[in-house]
């Protein structure tokens, strides 16, 4: 056991390394979608620039979650089907934490089909869906906090508070340089930002860094409908 435990697969690797960097590039392009919206100007670079880095960051975090669903499916450990890669909590391996992570990408995905089919579909319905990235953010970050198993090791825990600490802070800025107005839309977003670091805190004290949390995690299996 010990052997395995320190080689490895190579799937297994790739599909650790591919969601890590798949939610470090999601964050950077949340941070930048944050920052550079609503009446906030750039200032040493145009929005042309702005928004061809922004899309080129999404296109990027679509190909290294490519590369993590794929390299997870394939690897025979967890033995996962192609479709729990798009129909969320339908696994038998950590269901719930897995279908936040296929949650995130089904709302990518409808991000990435409107984005291409912006211009049949108007601009109002474009932006309703865009938002939807700043949901998928959370959840990806939950799906890794429990479900991945290096979970507990430091460098993990400080790249956790690094996507928050960035989107956090994205989001104070956005709301310090706000205009007047829209009240409520202010305020949901602040208590959303900061909820979310408070939530994440409690569940990884109570969860992922306590011992026993791989069997606890697969309960929720029979909780969902799924195998034993």
């Amino acid at each position: 056991m010990t052997t395995l435990a320190l080689t490895g697969s190579p799937l297994w690797y790739a599909g650790r390394v591919g969601g890590t960097l798949a939610l470090i590039l999601l964050t950077a392009t949340v941070v930048l979608g944050i920052a550079s919206g609503g009446r906030t100007e750039p200032r040493r670079i145009g929005r042309f620039e702005v928004g061809l880095l922004h899309r080129n960051l999404s296109l990027l975090t679509v190909v290294f979650l490519v590369v993590h669903v794929v390299t997870v499916v394939l690897d025979p450990f967890v033995h996962l089907s192609w479709a729990v890669s798009v129909v969320p909590f339908g696994a038998s391996y950590r269901p719930l934490w897995l279908g936040l992570g296929t949650a995130a990408l089904d709302l990518l995905l409808a991000v990435l089909v409107t984005s291409a089919l912006r211009r049949r579909i108007g601009l109002r319905p474009w932006k309703a869906v865009h938002r939807l990235a700043y949901a998928a953010w959370p959840l990806a970050l939950f799906h890794s906090a429990g479900t991945g198993t290096d979970t507990r090791l430091p460098l993990q825990l400080w790249l956790y508070a690094a996507c928050l600490v960035s989107v956090v802070g994205a989001m104070g800025w956005r709301l310090v340089k706000a205009g007047p107005g829209r009240v409520v839309g202010r305020l949901v977003a602040a208590v959303a930002a900061l909820a979310v670091p408070v939530v994440l805190a409690e569940f990884l004290a109570a969860g992922p860094l306590q011992p026993g949390w791989a069997q606890r995690a697969a309960v929720t299996t029979v909780l969902l409908g799924g195998g034993r």
